[in-house]
């Protein structure tokens, strides 16, 4: 039985994480849940606030008060408290699925140093659906390469913060890797008032960030008369939750290293 804490376990995602590892077909269950100091759900059984039955798991408010009863964290939280949790799951030799997005380099480097120590799969979004498309957007480049116009568009709920998202990000990397460019000097994030002709080299962002939107995504390439475009729609944060749940059933019985949603699903 792999032991799951779940990080942040009263929010929107957090809840949906708790009922996705308590229903799942593997061999796991929630141990631990944590919660904000703050957070008015502290000190309630984590079963109540996600599934309306008692888990007998109350939440803490962080993981040096679990005392060290889970095997694997599943963490979709802030950047800050994320690094928080790397600290502890290092020191205590916790394996770590981490779905939190918005880090820097340094921050993301952080993360690569401390896989040396433990397993650790990170993933801007566990969706299976997402990852076959990051495949297909590979593909997609390759074929049609510097012939075509790369945009990439995302709309998520008005409570997200990080923008584009993380999702977003990598969708342009894949496509900037694959014809062989730095997103970083190519990518547009906004455009505004009169400007040059679009280089073709660039890629461009657009981000929307309104009502109760779970996550779309959609890349289009477009050419002389003609566009291609690939787009997923979650409508559910189940999806990613599951997603979540596959990537933590593979990585329990993982040696230390920096795995993606790629490895589990071999694309």
């Amino acid at each position: 039985m792999v032991r799951v804490a779940i990080a942040g376990a009263a929010g929107r995602m957090g809840r949906t994480l708790v009922e996705a590892v308590t229903h799942s077909e593997a061999d796991m269950s929630v141990s631990a849940a944590t919660v904000l100091p703050e957070d008015s759900a502290l000190g309630t059984d984590i079963g109540l606030l996600a599934l309306g039955s008692a888990l007998g798991v109350v939440t803490v408010s962080g993981l040096a008060e679990t005392s060290g009863d889970f095997d694997l964290l599943i963490d979709f939280t802030s950047p800050e408290s994320s690094l928080e949790h790397l600290s502890y799951c290092v020191a205590n030799k916790k394996a770590m699925v981490i779905g939190t997005t918005g880090f820097s380099e340094p921050e993301l480097a952080e993360f690569a140093s401390a896989s040396r120590d433990i397993p650790i799969l990170m993933a801007p979004n566990m969706s299976v659906g997402v990852n076959l498309c990051l495949k297909l957007l590979e593909q997609a480049a390759a074929v049609l390469g510097d012939d075509v116009d790369i945009e990439i568009s995302e709309a998520h709920h008005r409570h997200k913060k990080d923008a584009p998202s993380g999702t977003a990000l990598k969708m342009g990397e894949v496509i900037a890797e694959t014809l062989g460019r730095n997103l970083a000097e190519v990518a547009v994030y906004g455009r505004e008032g009169i400007s040059e002709e679009r280089d073709r080299k660039t890629i461009g962002f657009a981000t929307v960030r309104a009502g109760d939107i779970v996550g779309d995504h959609t890349v289009t390439f477009a050419g002389p008369g003609e566009r291609v475009e690939i787009t997923h729609k979650a409508s559910s944060r189940m999806t990613f939750a599951s997603g979540a749940v596959r990537a933590a059933s593979w990585l329990s019985n993982k040696n230390p290293g920096l795995y993606s949603m790629s490895d589990v699903l071999e694309l």
